[in-house]
Protein backbone atom coordinates (compact mmCIF):
# COMPACT_ATOMS: atom_id res chain seq x y z
CA UNK A 1 0.00 0.00 0.00
CA UNK A 2 1.37 3.37 -0.99
CA UNK A 3 1.73 5.88 1.80
CA UNK A 4 0.03 9.19 1.45
CA UNK A 5 2.47 11.88 0.31
CA UNK A 6 3.77 14.07 3.09
CA UNK A 7 2.33 17.54 3.19
CA UNK A 8 4.76 20.37 2.60
CA UNK A 9 4.86 23.67 4.44
CA UNK A 10 3.92 26.77 2.48
CA UNK A 11 4.14 30.39 3.46
CA UNK A 12 0.86 31.69 4.95
CA UNK A 13 0.68 34.38 2.28
CA UNK A 14 -0.04 31.66 -0.31
CA UNK A 15 -3.47 31.07 1.25
CA UNK A 16 -4.28 34.72 1.87
CA UNK A 17 -7.74 35.33 0.35
CA UNK A 18 -6.49 38.29 -1.70
CA UNK A 19 -4.19 35.93 -3.62
CA UNK A 20 -7.14 34.06 -5.07
CA UNK A 21 -9.35 37.01 -5.92
CA UNK A 22 -8.40 37.24 -9.61
CA UNK A 23 -8.24 33.50 -10.20
CA UNK A 24 -11.62 33.04 -8.51
CA UNK A 25 -13.33 35.28 -11.06
CA UNK A 26 -11.68 33.48 -13.97
CA UNK A 27 -12.87 30.17 -12.55
CA UNK A 28 -16.47 31.39 -12.18
CA UNK A 29 -16.48 32.82 -15.70
CA UNK A 30 -15.25 29.47 -17.00
CA UNK A 31 -18.16 27.65 -15.37
CA UNK A 32 -20.77 30.10 -16.71
CA UNK A 33 -19.59 30.88 -20.25
CA UNK A 34 -23.05 32.02 -21.37
CA UNK A 35 -23.52 34.54 -18.57
CA UNK A 36 -23.14 38.23 -19.35
CA UNK A 37 -20.04 39.29 -17.49
CA UNK A 38 -19.46 42.70 -15.95
CA UNK A 39 -16.44 41.18 -14.18
CA UNK A 40 -13.35 41.59 -16.37
CA UNK A 41 -11.58 44.93 -16.64
CA UNK A 42 -10.39 43.81 -20.07
CA UNK A 43 -10.47 45.40 -23.52
CA UNK A 44 -13.56 44.89 -25.64
CA UNK A 45 -13.32 41.80 -27.88
CA UNK A 46 -13.84 44.01 -30.95
CA UNK A 47 -10.37 45.47 -30.43
CA UNK A 48 -8.76 42.07 -29.92
CA UNK A 49 -10.48 40.22 -32.77
CA UNK A 50 -9.03 42.64 -35.34
CA UNK A 51 -5.54 42.67 -33.83
CA UNK A 52 -2.75 41.83 -36.30
CA UNK A 53 0.37 41.09 -34.28
CA UNK A 54 2.43 40.06 -37.31
CA UNK A 55 1.96 43.47 -38.94
CA UNK A 56 3.15 45.21 -35.78
CA UNK A 57 6.21 42.95 -35.52
CA UNK A 58 7.12 43.75 -39.14
CA UNK A 59 6.78 47.45 -38.38
CA UNK A 60 9.12 47.17 -35.43
CA UNK A 61 11.66 45.15 -37.44
CA UNK A 62 11.62 47.90 -40.08
CA UNK A 63 12.34 50.39 -37.31
CA UNK A 64 15.33 48.33 -36.13
CA UNK A 65 16.83 48.03 -39.61
CA UNK A 66 16.07 51.47 -41.06
CA UNK A 67 16.28 53.72 -38.00
CA UNK A 68 18.68 51.87 -35.72
CA UNK A 69 20.88 50.52 -38.47
CA UNK A 70 20.68 46.85 -37.48
CA UNK A 71 21.07 44.13 -40.09
CA UNK A 72 18.02 42.02 -40.93
CA UNK A 73 19.61 39.00 -39.25
CA UNK A 74 20.47 40.91 -36.06
CA UNK A 75 17.04 42.51 -35.89
CA UNK A 76 15.20 39.22 -36.20
CA UNK A 77 17.56 37.48 -33.81
CA UNK A 78 16.93 40.14 -31.16
CA UNK A 79 13.29 39.02 -30.99
CA UNK A 80 14.13 35.36 -30.37
CA UNK A 81 16.94 35.63 -27.85
CA UNK A 82 17.06 36.70 -24.23
CA UNK A 83 16.73 40.43 -24.15
CA UNK A 84 18.02 43.04 -21.72
CA UNK A 85 16.19 43.12 -18.39
CA UNK A 86 15.48 46.81 -18.90
CA UNK A 87 13.66 46.06 -22.16
CA UNK A 88 13.95 46.68 -25.89
CA UNK A 89 11.44 49.51 -26.26
CA UNK A 90 12.36 51.76 -23.34
CA UNK A 91 13.39 54.49 -25.78
CA UNK A 92 10.03 54.42 -27.58
CA UNK A 93 8.11 54.59 -24.31
CA UNK A 94 10.27 57.48 -23.09
CA UNK A 95 9.64 59.33 -26.37
CA UNK A 96 5.89 58.73 -26.09
CA UNK A 97 5.77 60.06 -22.52
CA UNK A 98 7.69 63.17 -23.56
CA UNK A 99 5.41 63.76 -26.57
CA UNK A 100 2.14 63.14 -24.73
CA UNK A 101 2.77 64.55 -21.27
CA UNK A 102 6.13 66.35 -21.36
CA UNK A 103 7.50 63.70 -18.99
CA UNK A 104 11.19 64.04 -19.80
CA UNK A 105 13.18 61.02 -18.59
CA UNK A 106 16.12 59.15 -20.11
CA UNK A 107 15.34 55.73 -21.62
CA UNK A 108 17.40 54.05 -18.89
CA UNK A 109 14.78 55.25 -16.38
CA UNK A 110 12.12 53.16 -18.17
CA UNK A 111 11.93 49.44 -17.34
CA UNK A 112 9.65 47.28 -19.50
CA UNK A 113 7.89 44.74 -17.29
CA UNK A 114 5.63 41.71 -17.48
CA UNK A 115 2.48 43.75 -17.07
CA UNK A 116 1.92 46.55 -14.59
CA UNK A 117 1.77 43.97 -11.81
CA UNK A 118 5.48 43.21 -12.10
CA UNK A 119 6.26 46.93 -12.20
CA UNK A 120 4.37 47.40 -8.93
CA UNK A 121 6.09 44.41 -7.33
CA UNK A 122 9.57 45.55 -8.35
CA UNK A 123 8.98 49.12 -7.21
CA UNK A 124 7.74 47.99 -3.80
CA UNK A 125 10.69 45.62 -3.40
CA UNK A 126 13.21 48.30 -4.32
CA UNK A 127 11.70 51.06 -2.21
CA UNK A 128 10.62 49.29 0.99
CA UNK A 129 12.11 46.75 3.36
CA UNK A 130 10.30 44.03 5.31
CA UNK A 131 8.27 45.72 8.06
CA UNK A 132 8.16 49.11 6.35
CA UNK A 133 4.80 50.76 5.81
CA UNK A 134 3.18 51.56 2.49
CA UNK A 135 0.00 53.60 2.15
CA UNK A 136 -2.70 52.73 -0.36
CA UNK A 137 -5.66 54.77 -1.50
CA UNK A 138 -8.48 52.67 -0.09
CA UNK A 139 -10.28 50.69 -1.51
CA UNK A 140 -7.33 49.40 -3.50
CA UNK A 141 -6.52 47.21 -6.48
CA UNK A 142 -5.86 43.71 -5.00
CA UNK A 143 -2.65 43.31 -6.98
CA UNK A 144 -1.02 45.96 -4.81
CA UNK A 145 -2.29 44.41 -1.59
CA UNK A 146 -1.06 40.97 -2.64
CA UNK A 147 2.36 42.24 -3.69
CA UNK A 148 2.80 44.06 -0.38
CA UNK A 149 1.89 40.97 1.62
CA UNK A 150 4.27 38.81 -0.39
CA UNK A 151 7.05 41.27 0.47
CA UNK A 152 6.21 41.49 4.17
CA UNK A 153 5.18 45.16 4.03
CA UNK A 154 2.60 46.71 6.34
CA UNK A 155 -0.28 48.16 4.33
CA UNK A 156 -1.87 51.31 5.71
CA UNK A 157 -5.29 52.09 4.15
CA UNK A 158 -5.96 55.77 3.41
CA UNK A 159 -9.64 56.36 2.81
CA UNK A 160 -10.48 58.33 -0.31
CA UNK A 161 -12.59 61.43 -0.55
CA UNK A 162 -14.05 62.87 -3.75
CA UNK A 163 -10.58 64.28 -4.44
CA UNK A 164 -8.54 61.12 -3.91
CA UNK A 165 -6.66 59.86 -0.85
CA UNK A 166 -7.34 61.91 2.28
CA UNK A 167 -4.05 63.74 2.75
CA UNK A 168 -4.74 64.51 6.40
CA UNK A 169 -5.01 60.78 7.08
CA UNK A 170 -1.89 60.15 5.01
CA UNK A 171 0.08 62.73 6.98
CA UNK A 172 -1.12 61.16 10.22
CA UNK A 173 -0.03 57.74 8.98
CA UNK A 174 3.47 59.08 8.30
CA UNK A 175 3.63 60.44 11.83
CA UNK A 176 2.46 57.17 13.39
CA UNK A 177 5.06 55.22 11.42
CA UNK A 178 7.85 57.53 12.58
CA UNK A 179 6.67 57.25 16.20
CA UNK A 180 6.84 53.46 15.87
CA UNK A 181 10.40 53.64 14.58
CA UNK A 182 9.59 52.67 10.99
CA UNK A 183 9.11 54.58 7.75
CA UNK A 184 6.18 55.00 5.44
CA UNK A 185 8.08 54.49 2.20
CA UNK A 186 5.47 54.45 -0.56
CA UNK A 187 1.97 55.72 -1.27
CA UNK A 188 0.12 53.92 -4.05
CA UNK A 189 -2.43 56.05 -5.91
CA UNK A 190 -4.21 56.05 -9.28
CA UNK A 191 -5.15 59.68 -9.99
CA UNK A 192 -7.28 59.02 -13.07
CA UNK A 193 -10.41 56.93 -12.41
CA UNK A 194 -8.87 54.50 -9.97
CA UNK A 195 -9.79 50.82 -9.87
CA UNK A 196 -12.18 50.37 -8.13
CA UNK A 197 -13.26 53.78 -6.78
CA UNK A 198 -13.50 55.58 -10.12
CA UNK A 199 -12.25 58.77 -8.42
CA UNK A 200 -10.27 61.36 -10.33
CA UNK A 201 -7.95 63.67 -8.44
CA UNK A 202 -8.26 67.41 -9.16
CA UNK A 203 -5.11 69.26 -10.14
CA UNK A 204 -4.84 70.92 -6.72
CA UNK A 205 -5.03 67.54 -4.96
CA UNK A 206 -2.30 66.17 -7.22
CA UNK A 207 -0.01 69.04 -6.31
CA UNK A 208 -0.83 68.68 -2.62
CA UNK A 209 0.00 64.95 -2.67
CA UNK A 210 3.38 65.66 -4.28
CA UNK A 211 4.05 68.36 -1.71
CA UNK A 212 3.33 65.97 1.14
CA UNK A 213 5.51 63.29 -0.47
CA UNK A 214 8.43 65.71 -0.55
CA UNK A 215 7.81 66.89 3.01
CA UNK A 216 7.46 63.39 4.46
CA UNK A 217 10.00 61.66 2.25
CA UNK A 218 7.88 58.95 0.65
CA UNK A 219 7.60 57.96 -3.01
CA UNK A 220 4.26 58.08 -4.84
CA UNK A 221 3.64 54.93 -6.89
CA UNK A 222 1.36 56.21 -9.65
CA UNK A 223 -0.81 53.68 -11.49
CA UNK A 224 -1.90 55.13 -14.83
CA UNK A 225 -3.81 52.15 -16.26
CA UNK A 226 -6.97 54.16 -17.01
CA UNK A 227 -5.50 57.54 -17.85
CA UNK A 228 -6.18 56.96 -21.55
CA UNK A 229 -9.95 57.06 -20.94
CA UNK A 230 -9.78 60.82 -20.29
CA UNK A 231 -10.22 63.42 -23.01
CA UNK A 232 -8.69 66.37 -21.13
CA UNK A 233 -5.28 65.06 -20.05
CA UNK A 234 -3.69 68.48 -20.55
CA UNK A 235 -5.89 69.87 -17.78
CA UNK A 236 -5.23 66.90 -15.48
CA UNK A 237 -1.66 65.76 -16.21
CA UNK A 238 -0.28 62.58 -14.65
CA UNK A 239 1.47 62.99 -11.32
CA UNK A 240 4.77 62.25 -13.04
CA UNK A 241 4.28 65.25 -15.34
CA UNK A 242 4.02 67.46 -12.22
CA UNK A 243 6.93 65.79 -10.46
CA UNK A 244 9.66 68.37 -9.93
CA UNK A 245 11.52 66.46 -7.18
CA UNK A 246 11.51 62.88 -8.55
CA UNK A 247 8.89 61.88 -5.98
CA UNK A 248 6.89 59.69 -8.41
CA UNK A 249 7.43 56.24 -9.89
CA UNK A 250 4.99 56.05 -12.79
CA UNK A 251 3.51 52.67 -13.78
CA UNK A 252 1.80 52.08 -17.12
CA UNK A 253 0.45 49.15 -19.08
CA UNK A 254 -0.43 48.19 -22.64
CA UNK A 255 -3.10 45.76 -21.43
CA UNK A 256 -5.96 48.22 -21.87
CA UNK A 257 -4.81 50.19 -24.92
CA UNK A 258 -3.22 47.17 -26.59
CA UNK A 259 -3.79 43.49 -25.85
CA UNK A 260 -3.66 42.05 -22.31
CA UNK A 261 -2.21 38.76 -23.58
CA UNK A 262 1.01 40.57 -24.48
CA UNK A 263 1.67 41.16 -20.75
CA UNK A 264 3.70 44.33 -21.33
CA UNK A 265 3.83 47.14 -18.79
CA UNK A 266 6.47 49.60 -17.69
CA UNK A 267 7.84 51.59 -14.77
CA UNK A 268 9.31 55.07 -15.04
CA UNK A 269 11.87 55.41 -12.24
CA UNK A 270 14.29 58.32 -12.66
CA UNK A 271 15.08 58.75 -8.96
CA UNK A 272 18.85 59.08 -8.31
CA UNK A 273 20.43 56.42 -6.13
CA UNK A 274 23.97 55.78 -4.98
CA UNK A 275 26.87 55.65 -7.40
CA UNK A 276 25.20 57.84 -10.01
CA UNK A 277 22.66 55.17 -10.87
CA UNK A 278 18.91 55.61 -11.27
CA UNK A 279 16.16 53.68 -9.55
CA UNK A 280 15.39 52.21 -12.98
CA UNK A 281 18.82 50.54 -12.95
CA UNK A 282 17.93 48.84 -9.67
CA UNK A 283 14.49 47.77 -10.90
CA UNK A 284 16.16 46.18 -13.94
CA UNK A 285 18.59 44.32 -11.67
CA UNK A 286 15.73 43.01 -9.54
CA UNK A 287 13.77 42.02 -12.63
CA UNK A 288 16.69 39.91 -13.85
CA UNK A 289 16.11 37.68 -10.81
CA UNK A 290 12.31 37.54 -11.19
CA UNK A 291 11.40 37.20 -14.87
CA UNK A 292 14.85 37.74 -16.48
CA UNK A 293 13.34 39.85 -19.26
CA UNK A 294 9.99 40.73 -20.80
CA UNK A 295 9.23 38.74 -23.95
CA UNK A 296 11.05 40.44 -26.86
CA UNK A 297 8.34 39.26 -29.23
CA UNK A 298 5.66 40.90 -27.10
CA UNK A 299 7.73 44.07 -26.90
CA UNK A 300 8.09 44.06 -30.68
CA UNK A 301 4.31 44.00 -31.06
CA UNK A 302 3.98 46.94 -28.67
CA UNK A 303 6.82 48.75 -30.40
CA UNK A 304 5.08 48.35 -33.75
CA UNK A 305 1.83 49.61 -32.23
CA UNK A 306 3.55 52.73 -30.90
CA UNK A 307 5.30 53.39 -34.20
CA UNK A 308 2.00 53.01 -36.08
CA UNK A 309 0.50 55.70 -33.84
CA UNK A 310 3.31 58.21 -34.10
CA UNK A 311 5.05 57.00 -30.91
CA UNK A 312 2.15 58.36 -28.84
CA UNK A 313 0.32 56.58 -26.04
CA UNK A 314 -2.41 59.17 -26.34
CA UNK A 315 -2.96 58.45 -30.04
CA UNK A 316 -2.83 54.70 -29.41
CA UNK A 317 -5.58 54.93 -26.81
CA UNK A 318 -7.78 57.57 -28.43
CA UNK A 319 -10.29 55.30 -30.21
CA UNK A 320 -10.54 52.92 -27.29
CA UNK A 321 -10.90 55.74 -24.78
CA UNK A 322 -13.86 57.18 -26.70
CA UNK A 323 -15.47 53.73 -26.88
CA UNK A 324 -15.13 53.13 -23.13
CA UNK A 325 -16.48 56.58 -22.25
CA UNK A 326 -19.53 55.81 -24.38
CA UNK A 327 -19.93 52.38 -22.75
CA UNK A 328 -19.70 53.93 -19.30
CA UNK A 329 -22.41 56.48 -20.11
CA UNK A 330 -24.66 53.68 -21.36
CA UNK A 331 -24.06 51.53 -18.26
CA UNK A 332 -24.89 54.44 -15.95
CA UNK A 333 -28.02 55.32 -17.96
CA UNK A 334 -29.23 51.72 -17.79
CA UNK A 335 -28.58 51.53 -14.05
CA UNK A 336 -30.49 54.78 -13.51
CA UNK A 337 -33.40 53.54 -15.61
CA UNK A 338 -33.68 49.90 -14.53
CA UNK A 339 -32.17 49.25 -11.10
CA UNK A 340 -34.59 49.15 -8.18
CA UNK A 341 -33.94 51.87 -5.63
CA UNK A 342 -34.43 49.68 -2.59
CA UNK A 343 -33.11 50.93 0.75
CA UNK A 344 -29.39 50.31 0.92
CA UNK A 345 -28.99 50.16 -2.87
CA UNK A 346 -26.99 52.88 -4.62
CA UNK A 347 -24.35 53.36 -7.28
CA UNK A 348 -21.75 55.94 -8.17
CA UNK A 349 -21.43 58.00 -11.35
CA UNK A 350 -17.74 58.17 -12.35
CA UNK A 351 -16.87 60.23 -15.42
CA UNK A 352 -14.24 57.82 -16.76
CA UNK A 353 -12.45 54.54 -16.30
CA UNK A 354 -13.97 51.08 -16.58
CA UNK A 355 -15.86 50.60 -13.33
CA UNK A 356 -19.02 51.41 -11.40
CA UNK A 357 -19.52 50.33 -7.79
CA UNK A 358 -23.01 49.28 -6.70
CA UNK A 359 -23.88 49.05 -3.00
CA UNK A 360 -26.40 46.44 -1.91
CA UNK A 361 -28.39 45.85 1.27
CA UNK A 362 -27.13 42.23 1.29
CA UNK A 363 -23.73 40.58 1.16
CA UNK A 364 -22.19 40.78 -2.32
CA UNK A 365 -20.19 37.60 -1.75
CA UNK A 366 -19.28 34.39 -3.54
CA UNK A 367 -22.65 32.81 -2.70
CA UNK A 368 -24.57 35.70 -4.25
CA UNK A 369 -22.30 35.66 -7.29
CA UNK A 370 -22.98 31.95 -7.82
CA UNK A 371 -26.71 32.61 -7.59
CA UNK A 372 -26.41 35.59 -9.91
CA UNK A 373 -24.54 33.53 -12.50
CA UNK A 374 -26.60 30.38 -12.23
CA UNK A 375 -30.13 31.80 -11.87
CA UNK A 376 -29.86 35.18 -13.59
CA UNK A 377 -27.02 34.74 -16.07
CA UNK A 378 -24.98 37.77 -15.03
CA UNK A 379 -21.52 38.08 -13.45
CA UNK A 380 -19.81 40.88 -11.53
CA UNK A 381 -16.90 41.33 -9.15
CA UNK A 382 -17.28 41.09 -5.34
CA UNK A 383 -15.49 43.98 -3.67
CA UNK A 384 -14.27 42.37 -0.45
CA UNK A 385 -10.85 41.67 -1.99
CA UNK A 386 -10.35 45.39 -2.62
CA UNK A 387 -10.87 46.33 1.02
CA UNK A 388 -8.87 45.92 4.20
CA UNK A 389 -12.05 46.23 6.26
CA UNK A 390 -15.66 45.12 5.95
CA UNK A 391 -16.79 48.14 3.91
CA UNK A 392 -16.65 46.17 0.67
CA UNK A 393 -18.73 43.22 1.83
CA UNK A 394 -21.93 44.64 0.34
CA UNK A 395 -20.47 46.18 -2.80
CA UNK A 396 -20.18 44.80 -6.32
CA UNK A 397 -18.05 46.21 -9.13
CA UNK A 398 -19.37 46.41 -12.68
CA UNK A 399 -17.03 46.83 -15.64
CA UNK A 400 -18.26 48.57 -18.78
CA UNK A 401 -15.31 47.65 -21.00
CA UNK A 402 -15.93 44.08 -22.14
CA UNK A 403 -19.51 44.28 -23.41
CA UNK A 404 -21.41 45.70 -26.37
CA UNK A 405 -24.55 47.83 -26.12
CA UNK A 406 -27.04 44.97 -26.13
CA UNK A 407 -25.06 43.02 -23.55
CA UNK A 408 -24.93 46.05 -21.26
CA UNK A 409 -28.70 46.55 -21.55
CA UNK A 410 -29.51 42.86 -21.04
CA UNK A 411 -26.94 42.52 -18.27
CA UNK A 412 -28.36 45.42 -16.27
CA UNK A 413 -31.87 44.02 -16.72
CA UNK A 414 -30.70 40.68 -15.30
CA UNK A 415 -28.87 42.41 -12.49
CA UNK A 416 -31.98 44.43 -11.65
CA UNK A 417 -33.98 41.21 -11.43
CA UNK A 418 -31.43 39.79 -8.99
CA UNK A 419 -31.49 42.91 -6.82
CA UNK A 420 -35.32 42.97 -6.76
CA UNK A 421 -35.30 39.43 -5.45
CA UNK A 422 -32.64 39.82 -2.75
CA UNK A 423 -33.00 43.46 -1.63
Amino acid sequence: MNAAPAEVWTHPVATDPVMGSIGFLNEVMGRYPDAISFAPGAPAPRFIDAFDHERHIRRYLDHLTHERGMSDVAARRSLYEYGPSRGLISDLIASALARDHRIEVPPRAVVVTVGAQEAIFLALRALADTGDHIAVAHPCFPGVLGAARMLGLTVVPIDVTGSGPDLRLLDDACGRAESAGVRLRVCYAAPDYANPSGIRMPLSARRDLLGLAHERGFVVLEDNAYGFTVDDADEFPPLKALDERTSVVHVGTFAKIGVPGLRVGFAVADQPVRGGELLGDHLAALKSMVTVNTSPLAQAVVGGLLLQHGVSLRALGREKGAFYRRNLRLLLAELDARMPRAPGTSWEHPAGGFFVRVKLPVAADAALLERSAGDFGVLWTPMSGFHLDAEGDRVMRLSCSYLDDEQIRSGVARLAALVREVA
